[in-house]
């Protein structure tokens, strides 16, 4: 991924009509993403390392590290970023994942927000598809998993149907896909 620093565009054409001004492709960028490349090379800088410093971002970045600062706390405000701990959840204790698809009648959003408020629910997405919502969860075992299925989500009203897809390996999970 190149680093962003003021006063260079790795979006330059190479074409023969005038090159447009940094200001005018920050703000055409800005305007597509909601950031500028300020903004856009912190949250890169922080998804490769969530504990890199805001001088050493501010380094990388072309801003001082009181605007690093700043743009980081408007960035966690905003709800546009997080900065959290990502831990292999056998190392810590929960032996099982799955992923569960469910179908639903009527009115998606309070089921979607029922599961959304469930403790051991990581993920909650609505969906196009066979299924209406899908839900990863953590849990310490089988039995774990059993009541979390059968006494929490299948008993919420307008679920009909679930189908659990139990977790045997984890092959890929990654945080840094960077920003457009």
């Amino acid at each position: 991924m190149p680093q962003v620093s003021r006063g260079s565009d790795p979006r330059r054409s190479t074409t023969s009509s005038p090159p447009r001004s940094s200001t005018a492709q920050d703000r055409e960028a800005a305007s597509a993403s909601g950031f500028d490349a300020a903004s856009r090379g912190i949250i890169e800088a922080l998804q490769r390392d969530g504990r890199a410093s805001y001088a050493a971002i501010a380094r990388k970045v072309g801003l001082s590290e009181a605007a690093v600062r700043q743009r980081v706390q408007r960035l966690l405000d905003s709800g546009a970023m997080q900065i959290v701990a990502v831990t292999d959840p056998l190392q810590v204790g929960f032996r099982r994942q799955a992923m569960i698809g469910l179908r639903v009648s009527g009115d998606i959003t309070p089921i979607a927000d029922a599961l959304a408020a469930m403790p051991d629910v990581a993920y909650v997405v609505t969906t196009a598809g066979s299924f209406d919502l899908l839900v990863e969860i953590v849990c310490e075992d089988d039995e774990h998993l059993l009541d979390l299925l059968c006494r929490r989500i299948r008993t919420l009203a307008g679920v009909t149907t679930t189908e659990t897809f139990v977790y045997l390996r984890l092959n890929k999970q990654h945080y840094d896909w960077g920003t457009r």
